[in-house]
């Protein structure tokens, strides 16, 4: 009989030991879950007889009220015992906390804040532009011309638009249209910067000279990686542009600005070059700082070490920009953030720098 049970079942109930919050989980487990013995009762009661249901009913609510009871009543017991329960007098609280591991400043966010304090001393406010760019801003602006053989200096990530890729197919007969990044044999509009120089080209357009600013970012090129070169790195640009502003005046910044970063007794000296937008230009070397200028496996043993190049900004460029090139002039130089890091740190292997490895970034701990 459904009675004898339930009558079974609310002794169960009242005799459980509950002491504990795994036999109190278990109890619920038991009585009040979904296969518990509760709802067991409660699937036999459409076996009783239609005049018995009603007083059947009721006594299954009561013993389900009285399971409910009993659980709350105990649960609500064991938090209130858990919350007054003694300190653990084996653990000693007068220790002081466990120290977290703090991270420590990246060599070469040391050397880039380092770079901008420097030249922001004398005048250079910073400017920045996007790491996307167009053909226009980074190439055709800087006296790049079309198929001009000055393109082939950059190895560009271009990224391919869908009807780009339609146009490749109709080119090529291919259906491959699964290179979104692809070499510089086609002219999509826009790419991964392979300078920082179409920042110099955003600025000339939205403000007139005196100009004195200064570009950190990103850029990009398709290189295989090695311990000396990489397909991302970081560069940083100076320009300025005024009236009567000559090469003297570009030799006068660079000086000042390695010899700050490097010392006053650092030698550094200019070789004639070629960029498409400077005339005339020159690569910048300065003294090997692993031998000291006597020669090693660093500098192939002449003493010197390239750090960047530079020139006069070519009045083709300022005339791309707006600016009157009969009447103001500018210098423009560049150099790499992970080359002065290297130097600056004696770092034989530019990987280091993307790699995360903690032996190696502890190292600028305190910097």
């Amino acid at each position: 009989m459904i009675q004898e049970s339930i009558a079974a079942v609310a002794a169960e109930i009242s005799d459980y030991d509950l002491s504990s919050a795994a036999q109190l989980d278990a109890f619920r487990i038991s009585y009040l879950g979904r296969k518990g013995r509760l709802a067991d009762l409660f699937d036999q009661l459409k076996t009783v007889p239609n005049e018995e249901k009603r007083a059947v009913g009721q006594q299954l609510n009561a013993l389900k009220q009285q399971a409910q009871a009993r659980f709350d009543e105990q649960h609500a017991a064991l938090e209130a015992a858990a919350d007054n329960a003694p300190a653990n007098p084996d653990f000693d609280y007068t220790l002081p906390v466990v120290p977290g591991a703090l991270g420590t400043r990246h060599p070469l966010s040391l050397v880039r804040e380092e770079m901008l304090r420097v030249l922001g001393r004398i005048g250079f406010n910073v400017a920045e532009g996007p790491e996307i760019e167009d053909d226009w801003h980074n190439f055709t602006a800087l006296n790049f011309p079309e198929n001009h053989p000055a393109r082939d200096m950059q190895d560009t990530f271009f990224l391919m638009g869908e009807c780009v890729n339609e146009r490749m197919s109709e080119e090529t007969g291919s259906t491959d249209a699964s290179a979104g990044i692809h070499s510089s044999t086609h002219s999509p509009t826009h790419l991964l910067r392979t300078h920082t120089s179409p920042v110099q080209v955003r600025v000339m357009e939205s403000q007139q000279p005196p100009i004195r600013s200064i570009m950190p970012g990103r850029v990009y090129r398709n290189e295989a990686i090695s311990a000396r070169a990489h397909m991302m790195f970081h560069q940083l640009e100076a320009l300025y542009v005024d009236e009567n502003v000559s090469f003297a005046d570009l030799k006068q910044t660079v000086y000042y600005f390695v010899q700050e970063l490097f010392g006053a007794d650092i030698n550094i000296r200019f070789r004639p070059s070629f960029f498409p937008f400077t005339e005339p230009s020159a690569e910048i070397d300065i003294t090997c700082l692993i031998c000291k200028g006597a020669g090693c496996n660093i500098c192939k043993q002449s003493g010197w070490v390239e750090i960047g190049g530079g020139g006069m900004v070519d009045p083709a460029v300022l005339e791309f920009c707006g600016i009157d090139a009969e009447r103001y002039s500018g210098f423009a130089w560049g150099l790499g953030i992970e080359r002065i890091a290297m130097l600056k740190y004696q770092i034989k292997d530019l990987r280091l720098f993307t790699e995360n490895d903690m032996r190696f970034l502890r190292q600028f701990e305190g910097l």
